[in-house]
C-alpha cells in the first residue's frame, strides 16, 4: 500500500499567492534538474544539494515529502501545477499594505472557511479609507469605509439640515 499516493498535499499558510506557487514550481524543477544531473555524475564524487527556500522547506515539512525521492517530487510538481491553474483566487484591496501577520491570519481563516487552496492577491487602493474590497471571478464586495459613508449619506444630510435650523 502506497500511503504517499493517497496522502493529500496541504498548502502552507505562507504560500498565499499565485506568485508563491510559481516560485515553488520553479524550485521543484530546479531540484529535478539537479537530481537528473547528479544521477549521471561519476560515482563517489560529492555534490551539494541546492539550498531550498523557506516556502519549499515548509511545504516539504508539513507534507512529509522527501525531495530526494523522484515520486515525491513529481507528486509535488503535479500538485503545484494544479493549484497554479485551478485554485480559487481572491483579489483583496486595502488602503495600506497589510502586515505579514495579518495576511497569515487572513489566509488561515480563508482556507478554513472558504476553500483549502484559496490564494490571495493583494492590491492597494488608498482612496477606500479603511476596510477592503474583495473580488472573485464573478463577485464583487466593497467593505470599505468609503462605501459605508456613501450608504449613510442621506442620514448625514438630514443631520446637517437639522443643525441649520
Amino acid at each position: 500500500m502506497e500511503h504517499n499516493e493517497k496522502q493529500i498535499i496541504q498548502l502552507p499558510v505562507l504560500v498565499s499567492t499565485r506568485t508563491d506557487v510559481g516560485r515553488l514550481r520553479r524550485e521543484v524543477e530546479a531540484l529535478e534538474n539537479f537530481m537528473s544531473q547528479a544521477a549521471v555524475r561519476t560515482p563517489g564524487t560529492t555534490v551539494k544539494m541546492p539550498k531550498t527556500s523557506r516556502l519549499m522547506d515548509e511545504i516539504l515539512s508539513i507534507n512529509k515529502i522527501n525531495p530526494l525521492v523522484e515520486d515525491d517530487r513529481r507528486r509535488l510538481q503535479s500538485f503545484l501545477m494544479e493549484v497554479h491553474a485551478k485554485a480559487p483566487v481572491l483579489h483583496m484591496s486595502f488602503s495600506a499594505d497589510p502586515s505579514p501577520m495579518f495576511m497569515q491570519k487572513l489566509t488561515t481563516w480563508l482556507r478554513q472557511e472558504v476553500h483549502p487552496l484559496v490564494l490571495v492577491q493583494v492590491g492597494l487602493q488608498p482612496n477606500i479609507g479603511a476596510g477592503c474590497v474583495v473580488r472573485t471571478t464573478n463577485k464583487y464586495f466593497d467593505f470599505s469605509l468609503r462605501e459605508f459613508f456613501k450608504g449613510q449619506r442621506p442620514l448625514l444630510l438630514q443631520k446637517l439640515e437639522g443643525t441649520k435650523a
